[in-house]
């Protein structure tokens, strides 16, 4: 296969490199980093690009733009991705894997101070704090504080308190005191010692450490009993209750799973999303979700690599057993990984996916809700791609044919506007130039019709045909567009009812589009209404037929009464079941006496 071009400097680099571990970097012409790699083996990693034509089009054009390069060399393979992690972010390069980072998520920070103050913040300083989180919402972080504010008596003000502000009588009982939401450290009521056991307890529930909590707890109720210190056991218990009914609602998985670290993933397009839970003691007790859009056609493992080094960053995760799908491209020698298929951590696996699809979902409804029109562009986008479109499929028309043993044939044209039905639009057709019952010939003849009008008026057409039928109304369809010499002007796509297979002109071989893909459920649509509106039409033609028929054998009824008779009672039936006088006010009593008799001779 053909290689891409190199300068002589940049040859001569990559000639020398070493077969070691490492972190390579690309520049453009001006000296700007475009990419970021990792490698196991520098030297056959930068040489593969450049030995070969790739089938990604967005690699091919990287490779032409890298005018230089520098790279770094590490001890492993773990440290070049931890290294690469941090590299990409500090550069941001061009066509590097895009991570969606977590600046606006909150954590609890509990601060380092000698009487430390929690609370929630969306910004992490540097200062011997401790933060916990993030959380995926604000609200299940205001839930967590809630809690811990309710167990214990945590100051909230902003003063920097110290046994020497203490001692020297600054402080004054505030609003918190008196309302029983502080314990009045700031003037001495509570002890630094006390007022730190509280803490302990407080970064145990923030860690979901709860169970050693609660034995603790446990025993200090059986303690002040045995003591009969009632009020103080009472107390005890409040808090004991509180942190189980908060245990409750951590996702509780297993009693046999200890500490393990889980990694989900829904694979879209050219994004992912990563969900990262933390188990322990059984119970998911942290799960966050990372956003991943790709720039090089990037694999599931290695999104799996890259989110793994930025959980560990972002958390100060160490891991020891991390359940995956796949195995992630990085080789992690103290790290045990579990792939299961069934059982307790299959069902971990399981609900890890499914809080990253829903991570998708949640994100395009926000979207939806701030720009309604964004979703009809994300649906006609997703049609786009399916049928293989050149343009967006804002103006769709669908076609089905309607006859009964061969009687009264009709066919229907609906009409979608940006995914939704333009009622106002939708034709019917009467079959003028085939006899007996012949699908193929009607569409041609329904289509013919329908587009060489368009064209004479000028109208637009629209971008999609969509026929109801496999391969044979499909073929009839694209043999009217020939003929028209508007083969290549508009697409047309064929859908058969049995296992909903879409047809495209010159293959013979269906697509068959995911149940649940949004592309189908509007094909689904097109296809149901124009049946329903060709169904429609050919039962009035032939309800009209029957009404005509019937009156046609009474003598003495001409066209302009029966016309006015079905104008007022609309069919035969209620004709028959109408009195004299209420036809008689329509055709006057003569008439309305022979018709009257007529019908109930």
């Amino acid at each position: 296969m053909p290689k891409h071009r190199k300068s002589a400097a940049l040859e001569e680099k990559i000639s020398i490199l070493p077969d070691t571990p490492g972190v390579y970097m690309y520049y453009d012409s001006e000296g700007t980093v475009i990419y970021v790699g990792k490698a196991k083996n520098l030297k056959r990693r930068v040489s593969s690009y450049f030995n070969r034509t790739h089938d990604s089009l967005r690699t091919n054009l990287l490779v032409r733009a890298i005018a230089d390069m520098s790279y770094i060399v590490v001890p492993t393979e773990q440290d070049a991705l931890n290294l690469e992690a941090s590299m990409i972010k500090e550069h941001q390069p061009r066509y590097n894997v895009l991570l969606k980072d977590d600046k606006s998520y909150p954590w609890i920070v509990v601060t380092n101070e000698p009487f430390p103050r929690v609370f929630m913040t969306r910004q992490r300083i540097k200062d011997g704090s401790k933060y916990y989180g993030p959380y995926t919402d604000a609200g299940s972080a205001r839930a967590t504080l809630d809690l811990v504010r309710h167990l214990y008596r945590i100051r909230s003000c902003r003063h920097l308190i110290t046994p020497d502000y203490v001692k020297a009588g600054k402080g004054r009982l505030c609003l918190d005191y008196h309302l029983k939401r502080c314990g009045g450290c700031c003037t001495g009521l509570v002890s630094s010692e006390e007022y730190c056991s509280d803490i302990d307890r407080v970064r145990a529930i923030l860690r979901g450490d709860v169970s050693e909590l609660l034995d603790y707890l446990r025993g200090e109720m059986e303690k002040l009993s045995s003591e009969l210190r009632f009020e103080e056991a009472q107390v005890l218990k409040e808090q004991y209750d509180l942190i189980r009914r908060y245990q409750a609602k951590s996702v509780i998985v297993s009693q046999t799973i200890g500490d393990v670290d889980v990694f989900g993933v829904h694979d879209e397009d050219d994004e992912a999303y990563i969900n990262y839970m933390h188990i322990r003691h059984g119970a998911v007790v942290k799960s966050v979700t990372l956003e991943y859009r790709r720039r090089l056609d990037e694999t599931v493992p290695q999104l799996l690599a890259y989110a793994m080094a930025e959980i560990s960053e972002a958390l100060g995760v160490v891991y020891d057993e991390v359940v995956v799908a796949e195995m992630p491209d990085c080789e992690m020698p103290d790290v045990r990984f579990s792939i299961p298929r069934r059982g307790d951590k299959a069902k971990l696996l399981e609900v890890s996916q499914k809080n990253a699809r829903q991570h998708r979902v949640d994100k395009v409804k926000t979207i939806e809700k701030r720009d309604p029109s964004a979703r009809t562009d994300r649906i006609l986008e997703r049609m786009r791609t399916d049928f293989r479109l050149s343009e967006l499929p804002r103006h769709i028309e669908c076609f089905d044919n309607s006859n009964i043993q061969g009687t009264n044939p009709v066919a229907s044209c609906v009409v979608f506007k940006d995914a939704k039905p333009s009622k106002k639009d939708y034709r019917h057709f009467n079959i003028r130039t085939v006899e007996g019952p012949d699908d193929f010939a009607s569409m041609k003849e329904v289509l013919t019709r329908r587009y060489s009008r368009l064209v004479n008026e000028g109208q637009p057409l629209p971008q999609l045909i969509v026929v109801d039928g496999g391969k044979g109304q499909l073929s009839a369809a694209v043999e009217a567009l020939d003929d028209m010499g508007l083969r290549g002007t508009i697409a047309v796509v064929g859908i058969a009812k049995r296992l909903e297979e879409i047809y495209f002109p010159g293959d013979s071989i269906p697509l068959y589009i995911d149940k649940n893909s949004e592309s189908l459920r509007v094909v689904q649509q097109l296809r149901d209404e124009a049946h329903r509106f060709g169904i429609t039409h050919h039962r009035n033609r032939r309800s009209k037929g029957q009404a005509v028929s019937e009156l046609d054998s009474i003598k003495g009824v001409g066209e302009k009464t029966r016309t006015a008779l079905l104008s007022r009672f609309r069919s035969v039936k209620r004709l028959r079941e109408a009195d004299l006088d209420a036809i008689a006010e329509v055709v006057g009593p003569a008439k309305a006496s022979v018709v009257y008799a007529a019908l109930h001779s």
